[in-house]
C-alpha cells in the first residue's frame, strides 16, 4: 500500500509541476509562439498536452517505483530527479514566459544531461524505472531539436 501512495504523490506532483508551468506558456501560446518560424518536424499543438501527459505519468511512475528503496536515496535519485524536474519548469518560463528561446535551449540542453545521468543511475537501482523515462528522452530528443531550430531561424 505504501508503494501505491508514493507513486500516486510522485504523479500527482509530475502533473502539478505540468499544469503550472503551462499557466506560464497561455499568453505567448496564442500571441508569440504562431509567429516563429518552426521545423517541419513541429508536431500538431494538439499532440503536445498528450505527449506531456504520458511523460509525466510515466516520471512519476519511475520515480515512485524506487521512492523508498535504499540504493535510491545512496545514489542521491531523488535529487536528480528532483533537478530534472526544475529544469523542465525553467524551460517554460524561459522560452514562453521570457520568449526566451536561446536561454531555452541552454535550460533544454542541461536537462537532457540531467534526464540521461538519471537514467543511468536509475537503472542500476531499477530497470523498469529507467526505461520509464524512455518516452522522456525520446521527446527531450525532438524538443532539443526543436528549440534549436528556432533560434537558428528566428532573428532575435
Amino acid at each position: 500500500m505504501k508503494r501505491v501512495i508514493y507513486i500516486l504523490i510522485a504523479v500527482l506532483i509530475c502533473f502539478g509541476i505540468g499544469y503550472t508551468a503551462s499557466l506560464f506558456q497561455m499568453e505567448s501560446l496564442v500571441t508569440w509562439y504562431p509567429y516563429l518560424n518552426k521545423s517541419v518536424l513541429t508536431p500538431p499543438n494538439y499532440v503536445f498536452p498528450i505527449a506531456w501527459g504520458v511523460i509525466y505519468l510515466c516520471c512519476g511512475l519511475s520515480i515512485g517505483l524506487v521512492w523508498n528503496k535504499r540504493e535510491m536515496l545512496d545514489a542521491g535519485l531523488g535529487w536528480i530527479f528532483l533537478l530534472q524536474l526544475v529544469l523542465n519548469f525553467s524551460w517554460s518560463l524561459l522560452f514562453f514566459y521570457l520568449q526566451d528561446p536561446f536561454s531555452g535551449l541552454i535550460d533544454l540542453i542541461l536537462l537532457d544531461l540531467i534526464v540521461f545521468v538519471y537514467v543511468i543511475v536509475c537503472y542500476r537501482v531499477s530497470k523498469v524505472s529507467a526505461w520509464l523515462f524512455a518516452p522522456y528522452v525520446i521527446w527531450l530528443i525532438l524538443a532539443t531539436y526543436l528549440n534549436a531550430y528556432i533560434v537558428i531561424n528566428n532573428p532575435v
